[in-house]
């Protein structure tokens, strides 16, 4: 291990003087793997166990590190693409036409084009359609960490350190962050008012809508009803422009129903559109490049094992430690706001996973061990859109019998979905008397491969409240198991 760690993985010095490519970094597309898989396991997963899907506002979940994660690792590519460039126009033409091509794509994939399983449609409403997104989000992040890289590296011969050789990213990254700031706790955010179509109240005829507002006249406040980030989106993009379905209608503040809609008796700003990747957290998310960024420079230069994972180590924790504490004092670990700590400690969790990945695969050579997040990784992309476009499900349920329902989708489905008394039994389940009438191995079986249903049909058919397929799949995982009535016993 000891040789392992003093031996360089790779000399880009060197490139100049061969005709060989460089070995590809397998750690890299491991890393991209992961953060696939983590993004489809918190989409499906997080309705069986809604710890992992996404905080409704502040707080930390497994499902809040998948944007930071990819935007980490894009920032790290630039600094193996860009370090040497005989040509900096070409090299910039090339990362913006890239970055172009990849907001383009998620504007056509989350933008609102397709819609969704069980619709054989296609089509958006210009006037509602969706601008900004997760890959809006990346290309940006992605386009500014190569600026940096192209433009703000000090590319002299000698030895300088990495903070003077980098020292402009820095600044870039302390600027951004500094405005940041100051548009958050800086603007003043008065009352406002939006509408809301009949099609979302249970109380209001049709062709009907009513206008809320939501009162606020204060600045520097960071709930979701009078945060300055939403009243940006609002003025920039257009409220009609907004995610509908904003996460923070699962606080206890919108009384959310299990079934996905909000009580029209419910706080005003509950009904609100809201985007996550609104146009201020574009800022905070460039930073996070940024810092990837600087973990790409480790693996550029030539170091050895050792040396890079002493420096990314000190760095993680370094960004930890900070993040920490400017929760600790008050700004709140928020992903809706992409708050500063919240940049700095999902940060340094993805340089501490980087590193343990680079260890394993790229220092002792496990690879087998990671075979599938590494082919995950090198086609992360395609993954990504036929997972967030629904559009491998979608192409199987173009292809019906008389009936655009009668699918081989619907069919399965069909097969697993039981519809008997399953609220009698998810009752008797959270009975405290009745907890252990799933202590029989035969019973916990027959749980576990209901489970296993549900999950199926989570994958097929998702719902937009993580509580929601936590219910119906709880229900479902119930529904097939004949459990005793307290009068039996």
């Amino acid at each position: 291990m000891a040789d392992l760690l003093h031996k360089p993985l790779l000399d880009i010095e060197e490139q100049p003087r061969t005709s060989k490519k460089p070995p590809r970094v397998a750690s890299l597309d491991v890393f991209r793997g992961l953060c696939v898989l983590l993004m489809m396991l918190v989409d499906y997963g997080g309705a069986i166990i809604p710890i992992i899907a996404h905080s409704p506002w502040n707080g930390l979940h497994l499902a809040d590190s998948v944007m930071p994660f990819f935007l980490f690792i894009a920032g790290v590519s630039p600094a193996l693409v860009y370090r040497k460039v005989p040509n900096r126009i070409e090299a910039t033409w090339k990362a913006v036409l890239r970055a172009i091509k990849l907001f383009l794509l998620g504007v056509v994939i989350q933008g609102g084009y397709f819609h969704g399983i069980n619709s054989l449609t296609y089509g958006v409403d210009m006037k509602r359609i969706r601008w900004l997104g997760i890959l809006q989000k990346i290309s940006v992040g992605y386009v500014v960490a190569a600026l940096c890289e192209i433009w703000l590296s000090c590319r002299a011969r000698r030895e300088v350190s990495f903070l003077k050789r980098y020292c402009w990213h820095w600044c870039v990254a302390f600027s951004l962050s500094a405005i940041y700031l100051g548009l958050l706790y800086g603007l003043y955010v008065p009352d406002w008012q939006f509408e809301m179509p009949s099609e979302t109240s249970s109380v209001f005829p049709k062709n009907h809508s009513y206008v809320y507002t939501v009162k606020c006249s204060l600045r520097g406040d960071l709930g979701p009803a009078c945060n300055s980030a939403g009243m940006i989106d609002r003025y920039v993009l257009g409220i009609d422009h907004l995610y509908k379905k904003p996460v923070y209608r699962n606080l206890k503040e919108c009384n959310m129903s299990t079934y996905g809609q909000v009580p029209d008796n419910s706080a005003s700003w509950c009904h609100a559109p809201f985007d996550p990747e609104g146009v201020l957290s574009f800022l905070t998310a460039a930073v996070t490049c940024i810092i990837g960024l600087q973990y790409g420079h480790l693996l550029a230069h030539p170091q050895d094992h050792k040396g890079r994972m002493e420096n990314w180590t000190l760095f993680s924790f370094s960004l930890l430690v900070v993040g920490l504490l400017l929760a600790v004092i008050g700004d709140p670990v928020n992903k809706s706001l992409y708050t500063i700590s919240y940049t700095l400690i999902t940060s340094a969790s993805a340089g501490i996973t980087y590193s343990a990945l680079y260890l394993l695969v790229d220092v002792c050579g496990y690879r087998c061990l990671t075979f599938g997040l590494e082919w995950m990784g090198k086609h992360s992309l395609i993954i990504f859109v036929l997972v967030t476009s629904n559009s491998a499900v979608i192409s199987i349920q173009g292809f019906y019998w008389a009936a655009p329902e009668n699918n081989m989708i619907h069919w399965i489905v069909s097969r697993f979905h039981t519809k008997d008394n399953a609220g009698h039994h998810i009752r008797i389940f959270l009975d405290d008397g009745n907890c252990e009438l799933v202590s029989g191995p035969s019973l916990r079986a027959r749980f576990l491969v209901n489970v296993l249903k549900s999950t199926i049909i989570n994958l097929v058919y998702p719902m937009d409240r993580p509580d929601d397929l936590n219910i119906r799949s709880l229900t479902r995982a119930f529904s097939d198991i004949d459990l005793p009535n307290k009068n039996d016993q």
